[in-house]
């Protein structure tokens, strides 16, 4: 067995994969501090959910795209998907891209957001494929919110959405939930 060979399985990580090989293409040059990621919300199907949260939230709505980086500039992408089993395969379809570095260049995938298809608690089996995808990745959870549903889009996002809201919004612009009514 080759020194440097793995150990075991291939196994997913949190966070970026980093490879030994000296072939892979040069990261995108370091931005300036004043000039931060774009965010993206990036929907894994159709229904996720990324065009409401891009309203809510703020930042890009790239829908079922993939941002194109602009003037050297990177996008930080959050990949919004349902808590549904068809949603949560498509979010781990597309995480499997960014594990083998199949993604876009320029795009760094920051979070999993999934968003519930309905109120309530999900059945065991979806909040163990969850826990697979929190596993490779952070995940952000948004409750079912009425109000948005019937488009509503100005009422506060629920309490257990403020850090992904710390993700998107700018220190000091803070985004009221629905806690501080």
């Amino acid at each position: 067995m080759k020194e440097n060979a793995p150990g075991g399985p291939e196994i997913w990580l949190r966070g970026p994969v980093t490879t030994s090989d000296q072939s892979a293409p040069a990261p995108l040059a370091a931005e300036a501090p004043s000039t931060p990621p774009r965010l993206a919300w990036v929907a894994a199907h159709g229904g996720a959910g990324a065009s409401t949260l891009a309203t809510v939230f703020g930042g890009i709505d790239a829908g079922r795209t993939w941002p194109r980086p602009d003037q050297g500039r990177s996008h930080s992408v959050l990949l919004v998907a349902r808590t549904h089993a068809a949603g949560l395969q498509a979010a781990s379809w597309t995480l499997d891209l960014f594990r083998r570095g199949e993604q876009p260049p320029g795009l760094e995938l920051v979070a999993v957001v999934l968003v519930a298809d309905a109120p309530g608690r999900l059945p065991r089996q979806l909040l163990q494929r969850i826990k697979v995808i929190g596993s490779a990745i952070e995940v952000h959870r948004v409750p079912w919110v009425h109000a948005w549903r019937t488009g509503d889009l100005t009422a506060p996002p629920p309490r257990e959405t403020a850090r992904l809201a710390s993700l998107v919004t700018p220190p000091g612009q803070e985004t009221h939930t629905m806690s501080d009514r």
